[in-house]
């Protein structure tokens, strides 16, 4: 079971790195430039954008921005080009704390003035980001799996913010979980007759597996944990870290999902 199920991650896994790759479209050169200067305007949004920022199997379009904007402050260009590869930076996944520190970096190289002019233009395309924002988007960069959405089906059933993900309905249910520190579900138990239970492999980010009655389990990147069907536990994040899980129901018979209490903060302050 064990075997089969890791096998299922790899197919995954392999499956979304093979769907990596990214076409860009861009239409900005025609909009502006396209009566004007054809070639040009071809260039830009085929070549450049098409061809050029599209190889992102070879190097991601979160780096690809990084090296954007470090090549745009140092050649001070601090006008709206810019800010719209400031603002691609972020929608490619580069936190505030990131640009913030790429900025420091760069001023040192490039020149104080164009440092300061880089960072009013940061500064407002990040205004609308906060701290709990940012350790998510950088928690986002440590795995392949999408966070998701967050978990308001199943809200009730846990003390802080959880994030739920599909990943596959079809033969094996598989679902990416993510925990922000300290959160955690309630006890349950996962009820079944013949079959069933549960198995968690850690994703990212470090977490907690406990069994009623058991010492509880650290889950780190590759900790696979096997659940067996009628046993009372609970599992999330620790307080210092995100953290994700895949989670895989294994079939059984008469199967169903028992939501119990919640565990406490003098339980979970113990570990």
């Amino acid at each position: 079971m064990k075997r089969k199920f890791l096998i299922i991650t790899s197919i995954l896994i392999s499956t979304l790195m093979a769907n990596s790759k990214t076409t860009i479209k861009q239409t900005a050169g025609r909009d502006a430039l396209g009566e004007f200067a054809p070639k040009f305007a071809e260039l830009n949004d085929d070549v450049l954008f098409g061809e050029v920022w599209s190889r992102t199997d070879l190097l991601p379009l979160r780096d690809r921005s990084i090296v954007t904007v470090t090549a745009l402050v140092s050649s001070g260009i601090i006008d709206s080009s810019l800010t719209y590869h400031l603002q691609e930076a972020k929608k490619n996944g580069v936190t505030r704390t990131e640009i913030a520190e790429i900025l420091t970096q760069v001023a040192f190289y490039a020149g104080w003035p164009k440092a300061w002019g880089a960072f009013r233009q940061a500064k407002e395309v990040w205004s609308d980001v906060n701290d709990a924002e940012d350790a998510k988007a950088k928690f986002q960069q440590e795995m392949i799996f999408p966070i998701g959405e967050p978990n308001t089906a199943y809200a009730r059933y846990f003390i802080g913010n959880s994030y739920l993900a599909p990943v596959s309905n079809s033969q094996v249910s598989i679902a990416n979980v993510t925990f922000e520190p300290r959160c955690r579900n309630n006890w349950h138990i996962h009820k079944a007759t013949s079959g069933g239970g549960q198995m968690l492999i850690g994703v990212a980010g470090r977490g907690w597996y406990q069994e009623e009655g058991k010492p509880a389990q650290e889950i780190l990147p590759g900790t696979v944990i096997h659940i067996p069907a009628n046993v009372k536990h609970w599992h999330g994040a620790a307080a210092d870290s995100w953290f994700a899980h895949l989670a895989f129901e294994v079939p059984g018979e008469n199967t169903e999902n028992v939501w119990l209490e919640p565990v406490t903060d003098e339980e979970y302050d113990k570990l």
